[in-house]
């Protein structure tokens, strides 16, 4: 029986009429998915037999461009095993698009807590599958959700808001600090934790928006950044946008591991993160920077 990397391989020789060309575990294809006149596509395979692809090319298409392309299902990158752990998804929402088995949820709610749209984390994050999903409420459905935030004109279909939004506005109102990190897994990891507010923006680092500043009027802001250069600059440009409209706004550091989730998950406490930087201290602290 042929594995997924043949039959990934034999199929784009099929479609560009190409033969990819490399090592036992690594080729370079003609990325079907774009006008490629030089193979820019990479074609990978782990111990585990799970096809990687990455396209290097100008559009860098995305692994489910070259699958359509290539009219094979995304489940055609992972061995038998892994396909067989997934039920078929058109049928259960505990399913994501690739077919696997959702590890989280995360859904993000407006200030009435009506869902706007969720985050699904697939279990095999990691191992040759996208990781995250977003979807949005779709009552046309069978499953009640479209996995995309975007319309068919390609614009946004949903409104972006920070993560756990009732509860940011709860704690800005009742004068409770408000903690910011980078992911949801870092958020829930914080809530665990008595008397914490956390939330995060949507899509990762990198991805906060100007217009979610209004909800952060006169809070109280501790930004946990991760411990990276994509960490550091998220943190600044949070900085950047809260510095009008917060009352005070602190940036700390996992003291253990690279993230908030890490630093819980060592044994450290919400109290003994590294400070870093004071922007805007609370206003009744005299501040020695």
């Amino acid at each position: 029986m042929s594995t997924p990397f043949a039959r990934v391989l034999q199929r784009l020789y099929e479609v560009t009429g190409h033969a990819p060309r490399g090592s036992a575990t690594q080729k370079s294809a003609i990325c079907p998915a774009h006008d490629d006149r030089h193979p820019s596509l990479s074609v990978g395979v782990g111990g585990d037999n799970v096809v990687k692809l990455k396209c290097h090319g100008g559009p860098k298409c995305s692994t489910e461009a070259v699958m359509s392309a290539l009219d094979l299902p995304m489940s055609a990158l992972w061995p038998a095993d892994l396909q067989n752990q997934a039920g078929p998804h058109s049928t259960s929402d505990l399913w994501m698009p690739c077919k696997h088995d959702k590890a989280a949820e995360y859904l993000y709610r407006d200030h009435d807590g009506t869902v706007l749209y969720g985050v699904a984390r697939c279990r095999l994050k990691g191992n040759g599958c996208q990781g995250f999903r977003q979807w949005r409420p779709d009552p046309s459905k069978h499953s009640g959700r479209r996995w995309s935030l975007y319309g068919d004109d390609g614009h946004l279909a949903v409104k972006l808001v920070p993560y756990r939004l009732p509860e940011v506005l709860a704690a800005v109102r009742e004068e409770r600090v408000v903690m910011i990190c980078e992911g949801e897994k870092d958020v829930e990891a914080l809530r665990a934790r008595p008397y914490i507010t956390a939330t995060c923006n949507p899509m990762g680092a990198g991805k906060w928006r100007p217009e979610f500043a209004e909800y952060f009027h006169g809070a109280d802001v501790s930004i946990v950044a991760d411990r990276d250069e994509p960490g550091r600059k998220h943190a600044t440009e949070v900085v950047n946008q809260l510095m009008p409209v917060a009352r005070s706004i602190y940036v700390i550091q996992a003291t253990h591991g690279k993230d908030a989730a890490d630093h819980l998950a060592a044994g450290g406490t919400t109290g003994d993160f590294t400070p870093v930087w004071e922007p805007k201290p609370y206003p009744n602290e005299e501040y020695y920077g």
